[in-house]
């Protein structure tokens, strides 16, 4: 299996656009999105290429292709005008002989999932809005993907290609890693 996992899009359609033209040269079984899609929230400028309904409309083109979480600027409003449900606070798939624990990270503290994991399951978050990987004491990855529309801390703005031996972190900017890590 191979995914893209992306958080903050924050309504820019410009970064959309590159996130979804990487998606589909990279390829990848699902595109999975954990928050903060459309709105900028009330803290945040606008991103370049402001369009909400520009995103939701380029989201709706691939909703068979995406999973997708509730960040916390998204709303149940946002959820009528998508073609695809993102209203849940976490979701757990398999990535091999890994439990790969999506969830957008304004729930609880960064290091601390909601359900339990072992060591070498994966926890993703977004909402910090920094690319980040850490081994947490109890042998539990934990990795943040950055953000698409809102890079915060001088990051590009990114996603995160996972495969079940290795994350490699994305400059949508030029499509290229800027980081990999092996599993």
């Amino acid at each position: 299996m191979k995914y893209i996992i992306a958080s903050d899009i924050h309504g820019s359609a410009f970064w959309c656009k590159k996130l979804l033209d990487y998606a589909a040269k990279a390829e990848v079984d699902k595109i999975l999105l954990i928050g903060d899609l459309l709105y900028h929230g009330p803290r945040n400028p606008f991103p370049e290429g402001y369009d909400t309904q520009k995103v939701y409309e380029m989201l709706n083109t691939r909703k068979d292709d995406l999973l997708c979480v509730r960040g916390n600027c998204d709303s149940e409003v946002d959820q009528m005008v998508l073609d695809f449900p993102m209203m849940d606070d976490y979701k757990t798939l398999s990535l091999g002989d890994r439990t790969l624990y999506l969830t957008h990270g304004h729930l609880h503290e960064q290091d601390k999932p909601l359900t339990p994991l072992q060591a070498g399951d994966l926890q993703v978050n977004g909402h910090f809005h920094v690319p980040t990987f850490k081994r947490l004491e109890d042998g539990i990855l934990y990795a943040n993907c950055g953000s698409v529309g809102l890079p915060k801390d001088g990051s590009p703005h990114s996603c995160m290609l996972l495969s079940e031996e290795n994350i490699e972190w994305i400059d949508l900017s030029t499509g290229n890693p800027f980081h990999k890590q092996k599993l």
